[in-house]
């Protein structure tokens, strides 16, 4: 099963990063470089799930959430958070504006194509 994911990080090494690990476990992948991009490249779109940084210019990861979250057809869309951040409150902050999961950076390829897997695919397809 392919599993459409939209990736949001203004990061490009990261965005290149997550594209090919991604698009090597056959994941279908969109790129946006922060949340008002992600908005906009979501709205064509319904992916299985979505990935976002919290620190991004124009709309951070926080902001993104709560903009995804606002909207019916995305309520119950996973959200993984991947960032450099580890602070519990921001993890507590992130959980309340709708994020599913928190991984930190730099990611495991291997563990984030798990974590995607089990967050969005039928009994962790």
């Amino acid at each position: 099963m392919s599993l459409q994911i939209l990736a949001v990080d203004d990061s490009r090494t990261i965005r290149d990063m997550l594209k090919m690990a991604l698009t090597q476990a056959g994941f279908e992948t969109s790129l946006a470089e922060d949340g008002m991009h992600g908005l906009e490249v979501l709205d064509g779109m319904a992916p299985d799930a979505i990935i976002t940084d919290i620190n991004m210019p124009r709309m951070d990861g926080f902001g993104f959430i709560e903009a995804v979250r606002a909207q019916d057809k995305h309520r119950a869309t996973p959200i993984l958070v991947l960032t450099t951040e580890s602070a519990p409150e921001l993890k507590a902050r992130a959980r309340a504006a709708g994020a599913t999961g928190w991984i930190v950076k730099p990611f495991d390829p291997e563990k984030l194509v798990r974590a995607l897997r089990t967050v969005a695919g039928p009994g962790g397809a």
